[in-house]
């Protein structure tokens, strides 16, 4: 029996479980929280601190390979575990590059993979002489911690900067500007590299965000096919370029032109995976198992169209799910509920997938789907 160790105990972290145990695979977490979603089908559980190195040792004496369901988390631990000789996949070079969004973007770039242009900023005054290359508006971010549009601030114009630069950390955390993309759509591109060098290229995604958290994922996105294989080259560039084992995800800005642009990476599993469950043959987290523990990797193909609604908290309390019964009344939706204790406003409490005929179908049953549930 294999086992694997998992840095997080999230939602990914539960599905990359849920899909590992019918290779009848052995999982450890480290969590800090007691009751995170993976948490029930976990087979060990380390409470402890993301930053706790002797428990991140202790994960890795107890299995074959470490994984990780998000990036923030210490890349010293990582190289200490890798110079011990414990596997870790994504490995801790590949993180070292991606973590740091200015260190990933000039990555990109050395490798000739087109990104949205962008200047370090260390103060004030750094994005004032922003100006005399973007024009406004421009998209200020931390190059550390930020998600679902955490850390990042639109800075309108010249007299915008000083606020944004604020809302920010007035440069106790460094900084980034980036121009701003007036782009056709958002979608990401899922790619896989094994243990083995195998590679394997999952179908375009096209996304829609509110508040800058991910709201819906429809597949197969509505690109053109010149589109379509530029995002497949960037990916597989990508995947290169970082030398990924595992999954790695690929954000990415469809330019009014119809040319591709990196936005953000992520080495892991990914929401706007999600779909691959029931919309793929092989899914992101089924593949994810399999490169880490370098077996031979599965069909990415789209089996029919499919779409991912997001479930996001719009208060602060229990999570008390209800309308459960009336959103299976939608035949071809599957709902995922992650089993988070408390729902907070904007925090992902689940998701819904639906596959159609077509992609209208299947929106109508995830919207439907979605509609009906809510937190009491």
């Amino acid at each position: 029996m294999k086992k694997i160790g998992i840095i997080g105990g999230g939602q990914l972290g539960k599905m990359m479980i849920l899909d590992g145990k019918r290779l009848d695979t052995w999982f450890s977490i480290l969590d800090p929280t007691e009751h995170c979603p993976a948490h029930s089908i976990a087979d060990f559980h380390i409470v402890a601190d993301f930053d706790d190195v002797d428990a991140i040792l202790r994960l890795a004496e107890g299995v074959d390979v470490v994984t990780y369901e998000f990036e923030h988390i210490s890349v010293k631990a990582l190289q200490l575990l890798e110079e011990r000789g414990h596997k870790v996949y994504p490995s801790s070079e590949t993180l070292l590059h991606i973590q740091n969004k200015l260190v990933q973007k000039q990555w990109l770039a050395k490798h000739g993979i087109p990104v949205p242009e962008f200047l370090p900023i260390e103060s004030l005054e750094d994005i004032y002489e922003a100006e005399s290359r973007f024009t406004y508006p421009m998209i200020l971010k931390t190059c550390t911690g930020g998600y679902d549009g955490k850390g990042n601030a639109v800075i309108a114009g010249h007299e915008d900067a000083k606020r944004a630069y604020e809302a920010l950390g007035a440069g106790k955390l460094p900084l980034m500007v980036e121009e701003c993309i007036d782009f056709e759509k958002e979608v990401s591109i899922l790619i896989c590299g094994s243990e083995n060098g195998e590679m394997s290229v999952f179908p375009v995604a096209e996304n829609v965000h509110k508040n800058s958290i991910l709201d819906e994922t429809t597949v197969p996105a509505k690109i053109s096919e010149a589109s379509r294989q530029e995002a497949m080259e960037v990916a597989k560039a990508c995947l290169q370029a970082f030398q990924a084992c595992g999954m790695l995800c690929i954000e990415l800005f469809v330019t009014r032109e119809g040319h591709i642009l990196v936005n953000e990476l992520a080495p892991r599993p990914h929401n706007s995976g999600h779909y691959t469950i029931e919309g793929c043959y092989t899914s992101q987290y089924e593949q994810h198992v399999r490169a880490i523990l370098g077996m031979p990797l599965g069909n990415p193909g789209l089996i029919r169209p499919t779409v991912m609604k997001n479930l996001i908290g719009d208060k602060n309390g229990t999570a008390d799910l209800q309308g459960l019964e009336e959103a299976y009344r939608f035949p071809n939706a599957k709902i995922h509920i992650y089993g988070k204790e408390t729902v907070k406003v904007g925090r992902k409490m689940g998701h819904i997938t639906a596959t159609g005929e077509n992609i209208e179908e299947a929106l109508a049953e995830a919207r439907g789907a979605h509609d009906a549930l809510w937190f009491r």
